[in-house]
């Protein structure tokens, strides 16, 4: 018997016939993300149910040297939690891991197991009068452990801020199998560093988060939602301004539209309906929440007043009720999956300085187009942040086989642009794989040494999830 069967069988009498995968057709699931992505087939798939047997896995892969995939909720985009081709890595999925420890409405705190999906996260917050803000297009399949590693964003970090905000306390399994447990409900602590923040966003490279303390907030009881025509890019910036004054901290969402999305949008649910009466090249999604005695109707209606009297607003729609909101957000959804259904194409997840997205998306467009004349963009995104998605369709012409050279040539050319903004190549999306060389190439020599000495601290071995953000590395060599 092999070293390798060897060690999978001691795993499979750890975890049980439930917590450990070795057949191909078992762990197919597990090799694919949103965007159906695929890489390679993990050596077998882990599932433990607790944090007890995450540390026992995680302990005996590092005494064996055996490589480790963490695994969420399969919604990345950047085939940062995807098995290597080689066949190697062992993904640990948190899955089973899915229970709500405790809600503390009084403290606005609730502490939960890293494999819970984000939908019943926020669901248990409201039997308690509470919220947890973070608003994510796949929060039915998203898991909580797969938003921390990540740092996820979404439509109300405007509002909240991203899950770096959101997070209080944290328990982590090392690279060798020891557990840090920060699980601290502490609104205010300021001892010295504060080592979990380094798990924010480290998507999996520095250890395997297993439970949080996440910040709840008392959840609105009343909120108001408008689909609003304007004819470019700057009144949509100039109407934000406007937004962002006269509502204050109410202002929860502020989403840019061009007029593509919503056909994308209509053409995946036939049973939408353009929302205004024409059609106008640009429109805002937006949304004020409160609590309490606020007339959020008459605040909204005084924004668009103002609006149309400087020209900036052509027509709106505002939804009188919960079904109206849902089904203004619906444009939202269905305008992701309308893209999908056009195949292969370049999605992107930048930032930049929210006064130069104007400039930003007519230079970017110009050099595109003039690279590739016959390609689609489609730039929308989350305006209160900064947060774009300058997506582009290939030429409908283009064959298969060339689409995917072509795109990442004009990714380069679109990248080199946002740096003359001194923007990022990444908001919320992350590094994993697919944007590596990109974000390398843009490191300085200092940050490098430094993310890679943070790095060699927690993973000497480099067998967490080796190649996403920085790339495999030798401990003799670094």
């Amino acid at each position: 018997m092999t070293d390798t069967a060897t060690f999978l069988n001691e795993l499979n009498s750890l975890l049980g016939e439930r917590g450990l995968l070795r057949e191909p057709e078992a762990m197919a699931r597990y090799v694919s993300d949103w965007a159906g992505d695929t890489l390679g087939m993990p050596l077998a798939v882990a599932r433990p149910a607790d944090t007890t047997e995450v540390s026992e896995v995680v302990r005996r892969c590092y005494a064996q040297g055996i490589a480790m995939t963490p695994q969420g909720g399969h919604s990345g985009l950047v085939a940062g939690a995807l098995p290597a081709a080689s066949g190697q890595e062992l993904v640990i999925s948190l899955e089973r891991m899915n229970s709500v420890r405790a809600i503390d409405p009084i403290n606005f705190t609730i502490t939960v197991d890293a494999g819970c999906i984000l939908e019943n996260v926020k669901l248990a917050a409201f039997e308690h009068d509470c919220e947890f803000p973070l608003s994510l297009g796949a929060q039915g399949s998203c898991q909580v452990g797969g938003n921390i590693a990540t740092n996820a964003g979404g439509l109300n970090v405007l509002r909240y801020g991203m899950m770096r905000e959101l997070v209080l306390g944290l328990e982590v399994v090392l690279p060798d199998g020891r557990v840090l447990d920060s699980l601290n409900a502490l609104h205010k602590d300021n001892r010295g560093y504060d080592l979990q923040q380094l798990f924010l966003g480290s998507e999996g490279t520095l250890g395997i988060v297993t439970g949080a303390v996440l910040k709840l907030s008392p959840r609105p009881t009343q909120n108001r939602t408008a689909l609003l025509g304007l004819p470019s890019v700057q009144a949509v910036i100039d109407l934000y301004g406007l937004a962002r004054r006269d509502c204050c901290d109410l202002l929860t969402a502020f989403e840019l539209i061009p007029r593509r999305c919503i056909e994308l949008a209509i053409e995946a649910t036939p049973e939408l309906r353009d929302p205004l009466e024409s059609a106008y090249p640009w429109y805002v999604l937006m949304e004020v929440a409160a609590t309490g005695p606020v007339d959020l109707g008459a605040m909204l209606e005084q924004l668009l007043e103002t609006g149309m009297a400087r020209e900036l607003v052509l027509d709106g729609a505002l939804a009188s009720s919960d079904t109206q909101s849902a089904q203004l957000w619906q444009f939202r959804e269905s305008m992701l999956e309308g893209q999908r259904r056009r195949g292969e194409h370049l999605r992107t997840d930048i930032s930049i300085p929210i006064s130069a997205i104007p400039d930003f998306v007519t230079r970017a467009s110009d050099v595109v187009m003039n690279a590739s004349p016959e390609c689609e963009i489609i730039a929308y995104g989350h305006v209160g942040d900064g947060n774009l998605h300058f997506n582009i369709l290939p030429p409908a012409a283009l064959p298969d086989a060339d689409k995917k050279a072509h795109l990442h040539a004009l990714e380069e050319q679109l990248f080199d642009v946002l740096d003359e903004f001194h923007g990022s190549i990444s908001a919320e999306h992350g590094i994993g794989r697919t944007k590596q060389a990109a974000y390398l190439a843009r490191l300085s020599p200092l940050e490098r040494e430094l993310i890679s000495g943070v790095k060699a601290l927690f993973d000497p071995k480099g067998l967490m999830n080796p190649g996403r953000i920085l790339p495999n590395y030798s401990p003799d060599k670094g």
